[in-house]
C-alpha cells in the first residue's frame, strides 16, 4: 500500500465463508476471484460436494466488509444467495496468502 493510501492504518482480518443457494454452475468462484483481486483481497474459495461456496478471506477491514456485503447480497450473475455464513473472524498481524486463488 502506498503512503498516502487511506487504508494504509486500517486493521487486517481474516474470516471464512459459506455461500448457500444456487451459487454452483453460475460462476460463483471466478467473480470471488475477480473482485477480491480487485479489491486487494487474498484468500481462496471452492465449490463445495454439499453444493455451497466454501472460502477464506483476508485484507483490510474495510474492503473484506464490502466483500461480506457482496458474498451476502449480490453473488455472480445467475446466483441466488440464500444466506452467506461467516466464522473464525479474527485480527491478523499480516496477510498470509499471497493473492486469491480458486482450490478444487
Amino acid at each position: 500500500m502506498a503512503a498516502d493510501d487511506p487504508l494504509r492504518n486500517e486493521p487486517l482480518v481474516s474470516v471464512e465463508f459459506e455461500v448457500f443457494g444456487k451459487v454452483q454452475g453460475v460462476y460463483f468462484p471466478k467473480y470471488v476471484k475477480d473482485i477480491c483481486q480487485e479489491l486487494g483481497i487474498c484468500g481462496w474459495v471452492k465449490n463445495t460436494k454439499s453444493g455451497t461456496i466454501l472460502g477464506k478471506m483476508q485484507g483490510p477491514r474495510a474492503l473484506v466488509d464490502q466483500m461480506t456485503q457482496w458474498l451476502t447480497n449480490v453473488g455472480s450473475p445467475g446466483s441466488k444467495i440464500d444466506r452467506c455464513e461467516f466464522s473464525n473472524w479474527e485480527g491478523i498481524s499480516r496477510l498470509q496468502y499471497k493473492g486469491f486463488a480458486i482450490r478444487f
